[in-house]
């Protein structure tokens, strides 16, 4: 079977690869440096199964950046294009999804579209009549960034929305090239696109609230590390996302709960507008905590928004500096990945060595033996080591 998937970040290339193993695969993007990179079996992210699916296992994959060479004669098309949370719209930018469908319903009518772009509730629905040609399907992704491969063969559910038997064809295919079995829910696509966001929801809900633990520990002098062992020993709460952090980040996180919260303007609720505002919260509280300590320079090692990825979009980390630059702290950044002399108008340094000659206090996303050598300076919450 020939598929075609258009997008080539972490959702797309971890499906492209997934299913290359046993299908013949082209991928389309825009980004040229990406299409060379998979030809070249080259990862372009930070995915430490696909780099050694490229290195050792056969796969049937091509990239291109021509839509004729992907999209005709494929059996199905996977959207997995970006959908960005546009904050004057209240709801994701569509419009890279519109793209493909246009390219589509021009080049291979015939093919089955499904979404795995994260899309408001009732997109899919709305959509499909503004493209009455065409088989339009959601699937949504249950994804790790640095573990998007691993995710996709060991899922924990696939779920496909529209009932029919395209839905199933395209879940079999997947349950196919996976290395365990999952279960599998065929439902309408509506509340296939609600399962996402609600998923996601329920994950910065657990990390808002763990955070908020850490902020009444360091209010009240408590030992957060004692109170989340007590806690998280209850099986019913378990151990996991329970790190304290400086908030929620990243791809999915901030704005599926955002979009989550618009999708409720007409129903009654206080709970998701908590957890959407509690990021911002929390932030607050780390800034203060940091300025409290009196530090003249602040050094920030590390952007990426956490361990094994090198995604910098929404790391919660940069609401920290944003708070601390505008209480006039001076902050300095090492950040390996950014080319240039600042960022978000702070001094970016070119190595270690002059962030840890520099800062007094040092904040991090995640503990690093980087900074074993100066752990008296370093303030990194979600492995307790606030000094």
């Amino acid at each position: 079977m020939r598929v075609a998937v258009a997008g080539l970040g972490y959702v797309g290339l971890a499906n492209a690869t997934l299913l290359a193993q046993r299908h013949e695969v082209v991928a389309l993007d825009i980004n040229a440096d990406r299409v060379v990179a998979v030809n070249e079996r080259r990862c372009p992210i930070e995915d430490v199964d696909i780099e050694r699916f490229f290195a050792e296992v056969p796969l049937d994959l091509r990239a291109t950046t021509e839509p004729t060479e992907a999209l005709v004669g494929a059996r199905f098309v996977i959207v997995a294009t970006p959908t960005n949370y546009d904050q004057e719209l209240n709801e994701f930018d569509t419009s890279s999804i519109e793209a493909v469908l246009d390219q589509v319903a021009e080049l291979s009518p015939d093919s089955t579209v499904v979404i795995k772009s994260t899309v408001p509730v009732g997109y899919t629905r709305r959509i499909r009549d503004a493209y009455p040609g065409l088989r339009i399907l959601f699937s949504p992704e249950f994804l790790r960034e640095g573990r998007a491969l691993h995710d996709n063969l060991h899922p924990s559910r696939i779920v496909v929305g529209d009932p029919g038997p395209e839905a199933e064809e395209f879940a079999r295919t997947l349950q196919e090239a996976a290395h365990e079995p999952a279960p599998v829910l065929i439902t309408h696509s509506t509340e296939a696109e609600a399962i996402k966001l609600f998923a996601n929801t329920f994950l910065a809900l657990r990390v808002a609230y763990f955070n908020e633990l850490d902020s009444f520990a360091l209010q009240h002098d408590l030992d957060s590390r004692m109170l989340l062992e007590g806690v998280c020993f209850d099986t019913r709460i378990g151990s996991f996302y329970n790190n304290p952090s400086f908030g929620y980040g990243g791809y999915c996180l901030p704005k599926d709960s955002q979009q989550l919260l618009a999708n409720y303007r007409d129903v009654p609720q206080n709970l998701i507008r908590a957890v959407v505002d509690s990021n911002q919260t929390r932030q607050d509280v780390i800034a203060a905590d940091v300025l409290a300590r009196g530090p003249k320079v602040v050094g920030v090692h590390r952007l990426t928004m956490k361990a094994g990825s090198d995604n910098i979009r929404e790391s919660s980390v940069q609401g920290v500096i944003r708070r601390l630059r505008d209480a006039g702290a001076t902050v300095v950044i090492y950040e390996p990945m950014i080319d240039g002399p600042t960022f978000a108008g702070c001094e970016l340094v070119e190595s270690l060595a002059e962030l840890k000659r520099r800062a007094d206090l040092i904040i991090a996303n995640r503990w690093s033996d980087e900074l074993d050598d100066v752990a008296d300076r370093v303030y990194s919450r979600d492995v307790f080591r606030a000094n």
